[in-house]
């Protein structure tokens, strides 16, 4: 009876357990580039700019961060689909908005499914680019106004430099590598060894 129970208790361990697992070299990691990278975005948004300046940070990107620091190899948060993802997005929510502007509803509703078709089409599906596409639409004043600007800066220039803190922090031991796609990650240490010689 007790080794019945015992193997019960193991078996219900493996299921429910396996993924929650502490590994603190993981976490550390995930915390730290995340940590940065958005520390990162909110200092060049912060009082340090003026208002005409370039705006880097919006909320999107905390849920990015999650998945280029938190599951590095999911196919969701591999460079392509994280800048591709959020790209298309911004680019469907501008003209969303640009087309129906006096209807919310539909103009929100419109820019979020034709993201995620597009998306899928061009295998670029990255989550969060929902909602830089809803964005583009509930957006205040200030982002609304900026039309594809808003593609630039703050997608573009924002994801780029979300990016590069992920390749930096995510390569810094030896049981993660970002991206998951070897080619981006033997290029990345080839720079590494060079920058070293």
């Amino acid at each position: 009876m007790r080794t019945k129970i015992r193997r019960h208790a193991r078996k219900a361990r493996y299921i429910l357990y396996k993924e929650t697992l502490i590994d603190f070299k993981e976490h550390l990691w995930t915390f730290l580039g995340s940590f940065c990278g958005i520390g990162l975005l909110s200092l060049l948004h912060s009082d340090h700019f003026t208002a005409n300046d370039n705006l880097f940070l919006i909320a999107s990107f905390g849920a990015s961060a999650v998945l280029i620091f938190g599951i590095i190899n999911s196919p969701l948060a591999q460079p392509r689909n994280f800048i591709g993802g959020h790209v298309l997005c911004a680019i469907v929510g501008v003209t969303v908005h640009k087309l129906i502007p006096g209807e919310i509803w539909l103009a929100s509703a419109l820019s979020v499914s034709l993201s995620i078709v597009l998306m899928q089409i061009t295998k670029t599906l990255h989550p969060p680019g929902g909602a830089t596409a809803l964005l583009a639409n509930i957006g205040s004043e200030k982002v609304l106004s900026l039309g594809y600007w808003y593609v630039l800066s703050p997608v573009l220039s924002g994801a780029l430099i979300l990016l590069m803190v992920a390749i930096f922090f995510n390569n810094r031991t030896s049981h993660r590598s970002y991206p998951a796609n070897k080619q981006w990650y033997l290029f990345w240490k080839r720079r590494q060894r060079k920058a070293l010689k």
